[in-house]
Order: C-alpha cells, then structure tokens, then sequence
C-alpha cells in the first residue's frame, strides 16, 4: 500500500479517524507524552526522568519506555552493564512529534486563556 497525503486521508472519515486512532495507540496514557516532551531536550538517563517527570514511579517509567520503544518512539542504548546504565533517546519519529506538542501547547495555553476569563466573568 503506497503512502497517501493528508489531503487524500480527509477525504476518507474512515482513513481519517484511522490514523487519529493509531496516533493515540502510540501516545495514549498518562505518562507517555511527558516522557517524549522531556526525551525532545536530549538523551536521558533513567534516573533523569525520573526526576524530570514529576510524580511518575519507576515501575510505570520502565513499562512506558518499553512501550515507546516498541512503537520506534524511543530508543534504548546500555552504556555500561555493571553498574547498569541505560540512555534514552528520541528516534527521528521520535522528534518529528516535537510538531504534534508544539501545537498541542499552543491550543492548551489557548484553551486554558479561555476557560479563565470565563470563569472570571
């Protein structure tokens, strides 16, 4: 099946809501997104994003790298086996997300500039 363009996807509300599915089976979750924002400053190591990403506990961490990995988000390189160490970075899947959370910032703070001078009124 040959790739097709955004404009050929629109005109298919099946297609459509299709691709929106797949993207949130990747990204779907508490944790995912802020694992990505965070990975789209730089390698990490474990410990880092642990401390980067407020209230997230390592067991969740472990099971949501792995799932970011599976899906060619996040890529996983052993630095060194004894100690363990283990760097974290995006793929260029991986970056090419940063455009997705650009706009999603955008429409959050704008949404949020809405819902306050709502409730002020």
């Amino acid at each position: 099946m040959s790739k097709k363009d955004l404009k050929e996807v629109k005109k298919c509300s099946g297609e459509y809501v299709l691709a929106v599915k797949d993207t949130l089976n990747v990204i779907s979750g508490k944790w995912k997104l802020p694992i990505i924002g965070t990975l789209l400053y730089g390698k990490k190591r474990f410990n880092e994003l642990i401390r980067e990403i407020p209230n997230i506990n390592p067991r969740m961490l472990s099971k949501e790298l792995k799932e970011l990995e599976i899906n060619g988000i996040v890529k996983r390189k052993v630095i060194s086996n004894i100690p363990p160490v283990v760097e974290y970075e995006l793929t260029s899947s991986g970056k090419s997300f940063r455009k997705v959370l650009d706009v999603m910032v955008k429409w959050g703070l704008e949404h949020r500039k809405n819902i306050i001078g709502k409730s002020s009124k």
